[in-house]
């Protein structure tokens, strides 16, 4: 597994990360815990060394997970987790029944970490990022707060999620940022337009999540596929039956360079994020191995620059059918 740094800081991690959401939360209910910890083991032996989670799923039940099962590689792997959702009883993490709460008080910040550092069994967080950004706490509170935790030595590296370009200055003027986590894929181009200049300008690495379109860019999905309601796809716009069948189109574009290859779609969408920048890490999420092992598979390929401009070129052809979150969702992200 070849390696990346992000952006001009010192954390180095594996080129793939692992996204471990799923495995406790949105994408149904909770797996097997022991399945589970198999797989994370199985990441760590082909070279993943980039774990990421956060208190809200489950909650709490994939800190848990992640940290038990990640106990014996302690030193040899960076795990990430987010604080800044509302976890106070009666609160729907997922926004399922409207929008959830967030909290980025500073006291908040600091307990939300007590309880990160016992589930993941570390005695210092490798990085930490505010889940979303919260407009009822100015980020240079937030920033402030996660730069006294640093210097308590209970974190060592400081980031954001689905932040705009000015948050991410503002945060980063009063403690320097490591990481932006944010959506990023072959459907989801938005970060082209102002993060990614920023984030180049200021040296911060980018974590790309949902980099294969919440399984969309698997190819795996036509208008007939169906989700059960504990799915968290079965809310989202971009995954309605006719927002399905618009973007089919996407994976032709996809099929078409994997059969040069002899790759899957998924390969090819992760290696075309992978050849963006050196600093960007995607983070796919999935249960099975078979999965994990496909998407370790597309590190190895190197796409040309013509492959590039053939798909770029097809890519601004294609109009993506559906926003990628409801609204009162998407009210939450600064992009």
């Amino acid at each position: 597994m070849r390696m990346r740094k992000l952006g001009t800081s010192d954390l180095e991690v594996s080129a793939l990360g692992l996204g471990c959401m799923g495995m406790s939360f949105s994408y149904g209910p909770p797996k097997d815990k022991a399945e589970m910890s198999v797989l994370l083991h199985a990441a760590f032996e082909r070279g993943i060394t980039f774990f990421d989670t956060a208190e809200v799923y489950g909650p709490y039940l994939n800190e848990e997970l992640v940290g038990e099962a990640l106990a014996p590689y302690r030193g040899k792997v960076t795990i990430a987790t987010k604080f800044g959702f509302d976890l106070s009883p009666g609160r729907d993490p997922r926004g399922m029944t409207g929008a959830p709460g967030l909290n980025s008080k500073p006291e908040n910040i600091k307990a939300a970490i007590e309880g990160s550092l016992k589930r993941l069994q570390v005695e210092v967080i490798d990085l930490l990022y505010q889940h979303r950004v919260d407009p009822a706490v100015p980020i240079e509170d937030v920033a402030g707060a996660v730069k006294d935790l640093i210097a308590a030595g209970k974190v060592k590296h400081f980031g954001l999620s689905e932040a705009g370009a000015q948050t991410i200055r503002r945060a980063h003027a009063v403690q320097p940022l490591t990481a932006l986590q944010s959506e990023y894929s072959l459907w989801t181009r938005k970060p082209e337009q102002e993060i990614i200049p920023t984030l180049e300008e200021l040296g911060i690495g980018f974590v790309a999540y949902s980099p294969l379109g919440k399984g969309f860019l698997t190819g795996k999905m036509d208008e007939t596929t169906t989700f059960e309601s504990t799915d968290f796809r079965s809310s989202l716009p971009r995954f309605a039956p006719e927002a399905l069948k618009a973007n089919q189109s996407l994976i032709a574009l996809l099929d078409q360079i994997a059969g040069h290859y002899k790759a899957t779609p998924a390969q090819i969408a992760l290696a075309w994020l992978l050849a963006q920048k050196p600093w960007i890490v995607p983070i796919p999420g999935t249960t099975k191995l078979s999965r994990l092992e496909e998407n370790i598979g597309s590190v190895a390929i190197e796409l040309t620059a013509e492959d590039l401009g053939k798909i770029d070129s097809a890519a601004q052809l294609i109009t993506v059918q559906g926003a990628r979150y409801p609204e009162k969702l998407e009210q939450m992200t600064g992009l």
